[in-house]
């Protein structure tokens, strides 16, 4: 099952430019370990990561229509308690094989989503800034990688979750549970930080199910989340599967917002 989006709107500015150009060109789970409830366990993630304080990420979005496939990837850091971050994300090649594309910096704050190399006519010295909170997505695919944060508080909302087994992940023990979240329940319970951006969603989003398959350490810690969404682009339903890792926790974040100043007021192309 994959989430249907209601409507699309310029909103989607780094998916739906990727999205342009290629328009262009369950297994059973095994028993939940014992004395473990496996909702429990994921749903306290978000509170894992923030007494672990910060992390590196790497995102993955893959998005596939009419037969294409594509990967959007970052890389960056992300503080959970100060619930900002950056991400370098870098846009695929054109259909035609050629790599045009600068990477993209991402910076991620309470509420805002900063992209700097945007393109479609933002000077190069400028940065975007978008409200999360105005997003029928809540900057779930919006910016071509999910805030981490989101990514997490997403899990709050989970549901019908079934423990899958014992694995490993860079060398690090981790368990593996599947369940489906409920973006209403969700944003209800989301910190107060990403509670905007959520409810956002929940309501941009035609069904508030939202499968995936999260990965904890032995300290309950989110290692790896991959959820599964899907909107209408020009017509065609696009699958999207967005996967979030968590590694190396405790790195110094320093996250320096642009001032009013670097920020294009310009009318920006979708």
């Amino acid at each position: 099952m994959v989430v249907q989006q209601r409507r699309r709107s310029g909103a989607f500015a780094v998916a739906a430019a990727v999205v342009g150009a290629m328009v262009t060109g369950c297994s059973a789970a095994a028993d939940a370990s014992p004395g473990v409830d496996p909702g429990d366990a994921v749903r306290g993630a978000p509170d894992a990561l923030t007494r672990a304080g910060t992390s590196k990420a790497r995102t993955s979005m893959e998005m596939a229509t009419g037969g294409t496939r594509v990967t959007i990837r970052g890389e960056g850091a992300y503080d959970f308690v100060k619930r900002h971050g950056q991400l370098k994300v870098v846009l695929p090649e054109d259909p035609s094989g050629t790599d045009g594309h600068r990477p993209i910096t991402e910076l991620l704050a309470p509420g805002a989503l900063y992209m700097k190399n945007r393109g479609a006519g933002v000077p190069a010295d400028k940065w975007v800034r978008v409200d999360t909170t105005t997003l029928e997505d809540g900057n779930l695919v919006t910016g071509g990688a999910t805030d981490p944060a989101a990514a997490a508080e997403l899990l709050r909302g989970a549901e019908d979750v079934t423990y899958v087994g014992e694995e490993e992940l860079a060398g690090v023990p981790v368990t593996h549970y599947r369940g489906v979240s409920d973006l209403g329940r969700a944003a209800r319970a989301a910190s107060p930080q990403v509670r905007g951006a959520l409810a956002a969603a929940a309501k941009g989003f035609a069904r508030d199910a939202v499968p995936f398959d999260a990965y904890l350490d032995r300290e309950g810690r989110l290692r790896k989340v991959r959820h599964q969404f899907s909107f209408a682009n020009q017509g065609r339903t696009v699958a999207v599967a967005s996967t979030t890792l968590l590694y190396e926790f405790g790195v110094p974040v320093v996250v320096q917002l642009p001032p009013g100043k670097d920020i294009y007021a310009g009318k920006v192309k979708a």
